[in-house]
């Protein structure tokens, strides 16, 4: 498959490209800057540009043209900005799944984070408080979507090697999950159709990522 991951230059879109392109998929990494292209394409990437905040739903399908799926891993992150959560985390993803349907794109992955339906604490910062709103509402955009769609909802993220061994499912406690664990489950999960209309927690565990992805299938 070509598939289009928005958020292109992320942390973790930087470890899936190479992941995919080994499974014999073609990423397109979509990002806002020509600056980024050389490195993108010696991890086998595509590059196509895209302004996440400043294109609207049109831009993204051009973007998306040609692809058979798209990963959403793009985010402003807990930190910084109050307003890049509602641009980025959220109207990203709502222009992602717009663009997606126009052009009858089924297959769709969200990177998400983990217990965004949980009340906030009284205490938790603005802009804590937003990114969780933000990550809620994409969620819910995405499910009330037509797409093909998994949701992936990691713990806190690190940037640790790689383990290979994850704990995957919906009731998965809050932990700690490597960036590179998390791109090795997106590579996996984008290719199983059993895992359409699933959204799960992820963290660190015992099990192999194909292993993991096998029982929460079932559970």
């Amino acid at each position: 498959m070509r598939i289009a991951i928005v958020g292109g230059n992320g942390n973790i879109a930087r470890l899936l490209h190479p992941l995919l392109a080994a499974a014999g998929h073609l990423p397109v990494a979509l990002v806002r800057s020509e600056d980024h292209r050389a490195e993108l394409e010696a991890l086998g990437a595509e590059v196509r540009l895209l302004d996440i905040e400043r294109q609207d739903v049109d831009g993204f399908a051009a973007a998306f043209e040609g692809c058979d799926a798209v990963v959403f891993t793009a985010g402003g992150g807990p930190d910084g900005n109050i307003e890049r959560k509602r641009t980025v985390d959220l109207g990203g993803s709502v222009k992602s799944i717009a663009a997606a349907e126009q052009l009858g794109i089924r297959r769709f992955v969200q990177v998400s984070a983990i217990n965004v339906d949980e009340p906030v604490a009284d205490d938790a910062s603005p802009v804590w408080a937003a990114y969780v709103a933000a990550k809620r509402d994409a969620d819910v955009a995405v499910r009330g979507s037509t797409l093909d769609w998994t949701i992936v909802r990691p713990g806190l993220l690190t940037d640790d090697a790689p383990t290979g061994l994850v704990a995957l499912g919906a009731d998965i406690s809050r932990g700690d999950v490597t960036r590179a664990d998390v791109a090795a489950v997106l590579a996996a999960v984008v290719d199983r159709d059993e895992t359409i209309g699933r959204q799960w927690n992820l963290v660190g565990g015992d099990l192999p990522v194909s292993t993991a992805i096998d029982e929460a299938v079932r559970a």
